[in-house]
């Protein structure tokens, strides 16, 4: 146990306010931190949660958060998994373009959050909505 967290089962937490937005992030870097990541991945992972978990809440409507750890044999990491019920995207490719924005999130988009993480994946459906996975890697 870290923090009260469970490391050994991935941690949900609902997204539907500004607040949960505070406490993935939170939730994000005890983790980070329990599985040794050094500062700059703790601040690279926390940040792309946090743009993740506003675009969840801006752009989904609102929706759940798991962050677990991951353990590949030599490395451990952090990994998180972002759905929604929200209207999907219409156009992932535009989406995920660099400098793409609504103008609403932080500036970075999922482009970003894709640069701060080692693994991410997006599954998308119009009207069905989205799910994001990303994992952050200790080095």
């Amino acid at each position: 146990m870290t923090a009260g967290v469970d490391l050994g089962r991935p941690q949900a937490q609902a997204i539907r306010s500004d607040e949960d937005v505070v406490r993935v992030r939170q939730l994000v870097r005890t983790v980070a931190v329990a599985v040794k990541l050094s500062l700059v991945d703790q601040t690279k992972v926390v940040t792309a949660a946090s743009e993740l978990a506003r675009n969840t809440l801006v752009y989904g409507g609102g929706g759940t958060v798991e962050v677990g750890t991951v353990d590949n044999g030599t490395r451990r990491g952090v990994r998180i998994v972002f759905v929604d019920s929200g209207p999907g995207i219409a156009d992932l490719d535009l989406a995920l373009t660099d400098g793409y924005t609504t103008g609403r999130g932080l500036g970075l988009g999922l482009s970003g959050a894709r640069r701060l993480v080692d693994e991410f994946d997006i599954q998308t459906a119009v009207g069905e909505g989205t799910r994001v996975t990303v994992t952050k890697w200790s080095r």
